[in-house]
């Protein structure tokens, strides 16, 4: 099972509107898709139509507890062929649950391999923060996704989201590597936007993905309908952004970009 992060401690840069829709993207090309939302702010799981105070069992449930198994806390979404574990606020207090664990690094990797053959990928929407939380993503997954706001504070923190993962890597999972830097709110007549773009690309080269996701009211609309941006305007450019995406990784143009996944370079 392909696993994919979606990672960024910096706030308001489009992580779970990115992991909502990349994953139903994924999905409308045949796979059978896992969204896990990793954010005690349970933004994807609200996306995607759940109400997080009225679900028996979430994530916390899973990675606090051996006997629950994550495969009963999977619930389904109004996207065929996608499917979510589902989160609340009860996940804030993980890094204490788990502080006193041996191998707390280990816990959402160790669930999530019970899931290989069920799902052809699984995207997980991390926290804004390099907490425990998102420490186990990285663990668990093959691969990062790093959404990136065209805003003057773009480029602010990730050297060290860049090290953290560089970390992971070396530490705890050497098959990690960076699939691609997303630029998101993408504005293309504001001259700002043109800049941080350009300054994206000329820092990350190659890394960066072809396809950029712009600004869009239909965008910012869909989670209030509890749907993906794909379920709920279709016909959307937006849509056809995120489409594209998922084509683009799917296709293979997203090799690593990185030779041996090494980020020491930036």
């Amino acid at each position: 099972m392909r696993t994919i992060a979606i990672a960024n401690q910096k706030g308001g840069c489009g992580k779970t509107t990115t992991a909502v829709n990349i994953a139903a993207a994924f999905a409308r090309l045949g796979n059978q898709v896992l969204i896990v939302d990793l954010d005690p702010q349970a933004h994807s799981t609200l996306g995607l139509g759940c109400d997080p105070d009225g679900l028996d069992k979430t994530v916390y449930d899973a990675l606090t507890n051996v006997q629950i198994p994550i495969s009963r806390v999977v619930v389904s979404s109004s996207e065929k062929g996608l499917n979510l574990v589902p989160s609340n606020i009860l996940l804030s207090g993980i890094e204490f649950e788990l502080a006193s664990l041996y191998g707390r690094e280990y816990v959402l990797s160790q669930q999530l391999s019970c899931l290989n053959g069920n799902y052809d990928i699984c995207v997980i929407d991390c926290s804004p923060s390099l907490s425990l939380l998102t420490l186990n993503a990285l663990v668990a997954s093959t691969d990062v996704i790093i959404p990136v706001q065209t805003q003057y504070y773009a480029l602010e923190g990730l050297k060290q989201l860049l090290e953290t993962i560089e970390i992971v890597k070396e530490r705890f999972n050497h098959s990690l590597k960076i699939l691609g830097v997303l630029l998101t709110f993408v504005e293309r007549r504001i001259t700002l936007s043109k800049q941080v773009q350009q300054q994206v690309r000329d820092f990350f080269g190659d890394l960066v993905f072809d396809t950029v996701i712009n600004r869009s009211v239909r965008l910012a609309e869909a989670p209030s309908a509890g749907q993906s941006v794909l379920t709920y305007a279709p016909n959307s450019r937006c849509a056809a952004e995120y489409k594209d995406l998922a084509e683009e990784i799917s296709n293979g143009k997203t090799q690593s970009r990185i030779a041996q996944g090494s980020i020491s370079n930036f």
